[in-house]
């Protein structure tokens, strides 16, 4: 009867084995399927036990038995650990494997002295073989204190998972725990309860059901392992591996559709001897080397449009490789295509419309200006003349630029140059229209023009978006009168103290004063008023832009005898 029993359970654990093998996925922890063999290793040795004949047979059966017996409590042991997701480092896994194979070194030696069995007999009791252990070594010993050791590791971390992890199943805490219980009970206390059998086999049964339960549920609360295989099942999503050295190493089907180029390729064999496979997947891995953000890239074949999604190869926690992730983004790109193109068609729209509007902007400008020199019989042409002067030294300070202008600096003072005069716009006909040179009351009244321009310069801007310009143009109406010397007006500024595009502005003005025809003057020779301009430099102009003007003399002179030509 007794050999019945053990014979039917180490029958009972090949079925289990079988099952277990049956069911088996990839992303089973090896420490299952350890576990499952070691346990039918074990339950063989305890029915060849009791079919020995003689001692030796005996010994070597226990040895079998006891090769189950280390090596089960410590895949059981980290089972718990893994499925708990307690992560134990390297070293400590190593000492822990080579403490049980030094335990098991020691269960090899029973028979020849007394480490680990100091006295033991046979004898065969009703047909059934018994080892009789009359005295156990000190290595056996070692062997209940390491595997309790084992079986306590395994009930706190149980413990601590069920009150205090909540990425960890409840249910399968519970049955982690029964079988850990049933089992330590079964090693240390069966033989205590059951003199004639051991208890502990019929035990790892019951824990192998268990642990076929838990199994079953991991594969549904293991959510990566479940959208990986939902992924490739599905077959929507194309996968490509290459290890490190761009050497293939497998597809799915998907793939192969998208890329039909890898049918051709041998595993093992690098791609960047395949045209395609050189052309795209190489460029995308070396920037992906390069650069891991750029990790995405898209790819057209026909009318679709593929997102590939490149990550690195992981083999636990080790990096082997890289993967790529192919997806249909066709519908995606579409939109956004679509998208771009509306957007670029409604930027060029208000493109327009703005460009339109500020047109407007400038013309209403020039026109108020040219509405005010109209009033001024001595200045003709002088709005366009100016801002001509302006863009020329504007044009030579920019090629040295010592002063540091922006484009929009220069942008805006040549824009602004016009509205330098509109103060005159509130200066009685009488003073303005005046056919000579102003009497000392006259030019008192004309010099309120400086201020008066700054104060409507800044009514026609006050809802303009571009406060740069307004500054500009304000600087520009309100200070061109100042002198380097502090001797101008309205405000009497003195040198750096005066806006630079007012001191620009005071050069164009002066110099198109002197070589244009006035009513109370002929214009002058350029040699004479670039003496005087000269003359000026320090006194009413500032220095620093003396090289500038120097410069830009010629284009000056050519322009005004352009002008001279086509009046």
């Amino acid at each position: 009867m007794i050999a019945f029993y053990y014979d039917v359970l180490f029958a009972i654990s090949l079925v289990m084995l079988i099952i277990y093998l049956f069911i088996w996925h990839k992303h089973f922890d090896i420490h299952f399927t350890m576990m499952f063999t070691f346990i039918a290793i074990q339950n063989l040795g305890y029915a060849l036990t009791v079919h020995s004949k003689t001692l030796e047979e005996a010994l070597t059966a226990n040895k079998i038995t006891y090769l189950g017996a280390c090596f089960n409590i410590l895949f059981m042991t980290l089972c718990v650990l893994e499925h708990c997701n307690i992560v134990i480092n390297k070293l400590m896994r190593i000492g822990i494997f080579a403490t049980i194979f030094v335990l098991y070194g020691f269960v090899l030696t029973m028979g020849r002295n007394g480490l680990f069995y100091k006295d033991v007999d046979f004898e065969i009791r009703d047909g059934v073989g018994t080892l009789i252990k009359n005295e156990y070594g000190p290595m056996h010993t070692v062997y209940r204190i390491v595997l309790a050791g084992l079986f306590l590791t395994a009930f706190v971390v149980i413990i601590y998972t069920y009150f205090k992890k909540r990425d960890v199943s409840k249910h399968n805490a519970q049955l982690l725990f029964a079988a850990e219980a049933v089992s330590f009970f079964s090693f240390f206390g069966g033989r205590q309860i059951f003199k004639n059998f051991e208890l502990l086999p019929l035990a790892y049964i019951a824990s192998e059901v268990m642990f076929l339960k838990i199994i079953h549920d991991m594969c549904l609360y293991d959510v990566t392992d479940s959208a990986i295989d939902s992924l490739v099942e599905k077959g929507n999503t194309g996968l490509i591996s290459f290890d490190f050295k761009y050497n293939y190493l497998g597809s799915n089907e998907t793939a192969r559709q998208i890329f039909p180029e890898l049918n051709t390729l041998t595993v093992d064999r690098s791609i960047r001897y395949n045209p395609t496979m050189k052309k795209y997947a190489v460029a995308w891995l070396d920037k992906f080397r390069a650069d891991d953000k750029n990790d995405k890239f898209h790819y057209t074949k026909g009318e679709k449009i593929y997102l590939v999604d490149i990550n690195y190869l992981v083999d636990g926690r080790n990096k082997r490789g890289y993967q790529f992730f192919i997806t249909d983004d066709t519908k995606d790109q579409k939109y956004i295509n679509l998208m771009n193109k509306f957007n670029t068609s409604l930027q060029e729209q208000v493109t327009r419309k703005t460009n339109h509007i500020v047109e407007m902007h400038n013309n209403l400008i020039m026109s108020m200006a040219t509405m005010v020199e109209s009033r001024d019989n001595s200045t003709g042409g002088h709005i366009k003349r100016t801002s001509e002067c302006v863009r020329i030294l504007i044009d030579e300070i920019k090629k040295n630029n010592v002063f540091n202008l922006s484009e929009d600096f220069c942008k805006n003072i040549i824009k602004a140059a016009p509205m330098h005069d509109l103060g005159k716009i509130a200066v009685d006909d009488a003073v303005l229209r005046k056919p000579g040179r102003f009497e000392p009351e006259e030019f008192e009244k004309m010099k309120h023009h400086a201020a008066e321009g700054a104060r409507i310069v800044k009514e026609i801007l006050k809802a303009t978006d571009d406060a740069d310009f307004r500054i500009v143009a304000e600087n520009v109406a309100h200070y061109h009168h100042e002198r380097w010397d502090g001797s101008g007006y309205p405000e009497g500024l003195k040198e750096e103290h005066i806006p630079l595009e007012a001191r620009i502005m005071a050069i164009a003005d002066v110099y198109d004063a002197l070589v244009s025809k006035r009513v109370y003057k002929e214009s002058m020779s350029f040699e004479k008023a670039d003496s005087i301009i000269m003359e000026g430099m320090g006194k009413h102009f500032d220095e620093k832009l003396k090289p500038f003007y120097i410069k830009a003399r010629p284009k000056l002179e050519a322009y005004y005898k352009k002008m001279n030509k086509e009046k």
